[in-house]
């Protein structure tokens, strides 16, 4: 499956700037790249000396519509020459630059390409995706507009067990999940990690993602990690970061409308293959927390609106898996559980927040209703995730 929910959008933005594709590992970020540019395209990758010598030369045929650089971040002076090249094209030529997550750490570290190209995430299989109901262009959403909820999506029980990347989701075999899980691993610690970061202390860092599965779905808890891995607070701070950057893991901050009340309290982590986890609550609650990540994202970066993903907690333990907030207001909040049943804090927070879309989402395929007395929505995963990117 080529044809991704980037694909129409990437092509747009060709026309009149570079397009520079992020994301995790394995995620098909090359596939997608030359999938678009297949009519006329050269591909070159950094990690190739023969294609090394023909990038750093500017050697292509040219009649060339596309060209694709992969892993060209690399090269220490890879903004340098992408802007030279762009700068100085004689026929116009499309460009695509790709790269495993050291992409977007690469290019927060300067400017020399502002207003050179768009930056896109590439996330893993949604249950929309996969059903091949891609998102159009319809203009820019209206304000905290009103969910839609088309027909039940399918293979949901798939993504569920084998998670959304493409290789071991698209070929659907257990033997192929765990051995492409382990590579996984490897590549992003042994490879990605100590290249960006010059870690020290590698095998520490190995260990604390390997703790994460864990702990996925629930306040992090700094001084627990800290015992553990037998390093400092605040090492494991950094090193959280660290993983979050390379695209292992991702963060979910409480909501506060002040931002610095927020910042002093515990995030949540979840993986970007939920297939890791063992349990199947954390399991499904981040299978929604990355199809919503995957929602605002697409947001972000398409329209350049500022939807973000919360959740929400107060002293006294009322929470609320997932807010999501529209320039800062809220908008709708998700629970997530496999099967329905009373949830007083989405009534409790609903109404202090003023929130009117509530959504209890299950497993049960059964269970599709208003539940009264918490004003919410029970709806079945198969619905609601069709509702999103």
């Amino acid at each position: 499956m080529e044809t991704r929910y980037l694909t129409d959008i990437l092509r747009d933005d060709l026309k009149k700037k570079m397009v520079f594709i992020g994301g995790p590992r394995q995620v098909g970020k090359t596939t997608l790249a030359c999938f678009i540019a297949k009519k006329s395209h050269i591909y070159l990758n950094w990690d190739s000396p023969k294609h090394k010598l023909q990038i750093t030369a500017q050697q292509w045929p040219p009649n060339t519509e596309y060209l694709v650089f992969d892993e060209i971040h690399k090269y220490d002076k890879w903004k340098n020459l992408i802007k030279g090249i762009w700068d100085t094209r004689n026929n116009e030529e499309k460009i695509i630059v790709t790269g495993s997550s050291k992409l977007n750490i690469f290019r927060t570290s300067g400017d020399s390409l502002l207003g050179r190209y768009h930056y896109h995430v590439l996330h893993p299989f949604s249950l929309k995706e996969l059903n091949g109901k891609c998102m159009t262009d319809t203009g820019i959403p209206e304000p905290c507009h009103s969910l839609i909820f088309p027909e039940k999506g399918e293979d949901l029980k798939e993504l569920f067990k084998f998670g959304g990347f493409p290789e071991p989701l698209l070929e659907g075999e257990e033997r192929t999940l765990l051995r492409w899980q382990n590579e996984r691993f490897e590549r992003i610690f042994r490879e990605d990690i100590r290249d960006a970061e010059k870690v020290r202390f590698l095998s520490q860092v190995e260990l604390l993602g390997a703790l994460i599965p864990d702990r996925v779905a629930s306040p992090l808890s700094l001084a627990s990690l800290s015992e553990d891995v037998q390093t400092s607070p605040k090492t494991i701070i950094n090193w959280m970061d660290l993983l979050c950057r390379n695209y292992y893991c991702f963060r979910v901050m409480p909501y506060h409308f002040r931002l610095e009340r927020a910042l002093k309290k515990e995030s949540k982590y979840y993986l970007w293959d939920w297939s890791q986890i063992e349990n199947d609550g954390p399991r499904f609650e981040n299978m929604v927390a990355s199809h919503l990540l995957k929602f605002c994202d697409f947001y972000y970066y398409v329209y350049g609106l500022k939807i973000e993903l919360r959740y929400l907690r107060d002293r006294e333990g009322r929470e609320v898996d997932f807010l999501v907030t529209w320039k800062n207001t809220p908008w709708f909040m998700v629970e997530c559980k496999l099967k329905p049943g009373p949830h007083k804090p989405l009534s409790y927070f609903g109404d202090r927040l003023d929130v009117d879309q509530r959504f209890m989402v299950t497993m049960d395929e059964q269970q599709h209703y208003i539940d009264k007395r918490n004003n919410a929505h029970v709806i079945p995963a198969s619905k609601f995730l069709m509702a999103l990117i």
